[in-house]
């Protein structure tokens, strides 16, 4: 049974690792949005949106490695998933639309005069890569970090294995997911146990939709596959990225699982998004 106390303190154990941040409330049209902030007020704006299932405090392992040196990095907690955001009654999103309308409000109240970053991981990854879509001119850099159905469906056989754990989770069926498709790897246990907590929470129901159409963007693009991604196939989906948008800059990081991107993947993002390599 979920216990929302339970979820806020695990919640707030994986902030707790970061460095100091700044946690802020957003009103939009579709509920009260949580965002959590750190770097130099006058750094370069870089909002970064969490996979389905996760929450801002993902980003927390990209903070510690550095990218809040050079950017003022906004975490965002969807509304409708896992987070402290709190969703509008009677007013969910449901479509694609509905998600550019939300994104429309955060940007507004986080940097309402001129272009920002957007960023995102999987889920979060799509939800930007629509936002760019349509957006562009409000834009001044889209992240895609392992993106799914942008640049290629989703493998059978990660579905078949999702699924059930979509259906009814429980926590021993999240780690037993999550370490087939990590292939093992070392996951922070403050992070493990918040997905525990997660299980249960009052979420929606994510958004579907076709690909977004990047064609003609026109703004700088960053995409990295994660190279042990069981989701998809990298190679594939790096070669569809690179065809789909010519000029972007496309990378496939080797070693690193798909839902352990963010965490494990965090120096070799903060290399790349900020110009060390």
């Amino acid at each position: 049974m979920f216990s929302a106390s339970s979820f806020r303190a695990a919640y707030d154990e994986v902030l707790g690792q970061w460095p100091r941040a700044e946690a802020v409330d957003l009103a939009t049209p579709y509920g009260v949005t949580r965002v959590n902030t750190w770097g130099p007020a006058g750094a370069p704006p870089l909002v970064l949106l969490p996979g389905g299932g996760a929450t801002s405090t993902v980003w927390g392992a990209c903070v510690a490695a550095g990218l809040g040196r050079d950017h003022r990095v906004h975490a965002v907690d969807l509304v409708g998933e896992p987070g402290l955001s709190v969703p509008a009654p009677g007013r969910a999103v449901r479509t694609t639309g509905d998600l550019v309308g939300w994104l429309d409000a955060v940007l507004d109240g986080l940097c309402p005069n001129g272009p920002v970053g957007l960023g995102g991981h999987s889920y979060g990854a799509w939800i930007a890569a629509h936002y760019a879509a349509r957006r562009p001119a409000r834009l001044g850099r889209l992240v895609l970090l392992d993106p799914t159905r942008v640049f290629a469906g989703l493998r059978p056989g990660y579905v078949l294995r999702a699924v059930p754990v979509l259906a009814r989770p429980t926590p021993q069926r999240i780690r037993s997911f999550l370490a087939w498709e990590t292939r093992g790897a070392a996951l922070d246990p403050a992070w493990l146990r918040l997905q525990d907590e997660s299980v249960g929470f009052p979420a929606g129901r994510p958004v579907t939709g076709p690909r977004p159409d990047l064609t003609g963007l026109g703004i700088p693009v960053q995409v990295l596959f994660a190279g042990r991604a069981r989701c998809h196939d990298a190679g594939r989906a790096a070669r569809a990225a690179r065809e789909a948008l010519p000029g972007a800059r496309v990378d496939v990081l080797p070693g690193v699982a798909h839902h352990a991107l963010p965490l494990t993947g965090a120096g070799e993002i903060v290399r790349r998004l900020t110009g060390a390599v």
